[in-house]
């Protein structure tokens, strides 16, 4: 199998496995306040926020965006209806960049098939399909979550793998260059720049397999290296990983990323457009 296909699903094939009525829990990841009951949605969906329920509190070296604590993922994976033997579709309506940290965490802690709506739901209303505005409230599910089953990076990983391995910091330039100001901007020592959104065609979708190899060989990926990624608050550095999942390459996250680095007034910041 493509290794695309275990990480991605076009908006075609989650509307073909809703018709027929397959078994799929379609997941729309929110990541702004605001009543979402009433917005547009694929027909089905669960809300899910992002601040509350795909993290734990922050602050400090923990990150604006800590991991969730298991316990209550599990009781929220559970409202949701999620089930061990039931796929699981997320979407957003950002092109991917915030539902990718609910396909990231569900895959952290254990679930196998969790898949991401290529082109969020602009590509789902562009293809013509079948929209929704009320959310729907499933079955309690019974599905039991451990963590641990992605790569993580806490500070000193991160610092390790951006000099002996490859640390991508998937931040919009402007932030990695960094500059005066509090909180203290800047990168990590070493690390790549590799902007999240650099992977999306201009309509949104993720770019092929062929085109992304190419982007990130150009950024030193290779197999003979182990990769990491960062970005703000663990969120962007996500879509990047799953971008780097589906050319069949497995990268660590740094979960605190930059929020959890920067607040260390001990660790080093460089200043500038080279990793150094």
């Amino acid at each position: 199998m493509d290794p695309r296909d275990t990480v991605l699903v076009t908006p075609d094939a989650l509307a073909a496995r809703l018709a027929e009525g397959a078994p799929v829990s379609v997941l729309a990841i929110r990541n702004a306040p605001g009543d979402w009951a009433s917005a547009p949605r694929i027909p089905g969906a669960v809300d899910v926020d992002l601040p509350s329920e795909l993290a734990a509190p922050g602050g400090g070296t923990r990150g604006s965006r800590p991991l969730p604590d298991i316990a209550d993922l599990t009781r929220n994976a559970r409202r949701w209806g999620l089930r061990r033997d039931v796929p699981v579709v997320v979407y957003d309506h950002d092109r991917g960049l915030v539902a990718a940290r609910g396909w990231w965490v569900l895959r952290w802690a254990g679930l196998a098939d969790v898949r991401l709506l290529d082109g969020g739901f602009a590509a789902w209303q562009a293809a013509g399909l079948p929209v929704a505005n009320a959310p729907r409230l499933p079955e309690p599910g019974g599905v039991t979550l451990s963590p641990g089953h992605l790569p993580v990076l806490d500070a000193d990983g991160a610092a390790a793998m951006a000099r002996t391995g490859l640390l991508l910091d998937s931040r919009v330039r402007v932030n990695y260059i960094g500059g005066p100001g509090e909180p203290r901007r800047g990168h990590i020592p070493g690390a790549v720049s590799a902007p999240a959104a650099d992977v999306l065609t201009e309509a949104g979708n993720f770019a092929d397999g062929a085109t992304l190899r190419h982007l990130y060989a150009a950024h030193g990926v290779d197999p003979s290296r182990p990769v990491g990624v960062s970005c703000g608050a663990g969120i962007s550095a996500a879509h990047s990983v799953l971008a780097l999942a589906s050319i069949g390459v497995t990268a660590a996250m740094f979960p605190g990323s930059w929020s959890a680095w920067a607040a260390d007034p001990e660790r080093p910041v460089v200043v500038g457009g080279l990793p150094l």
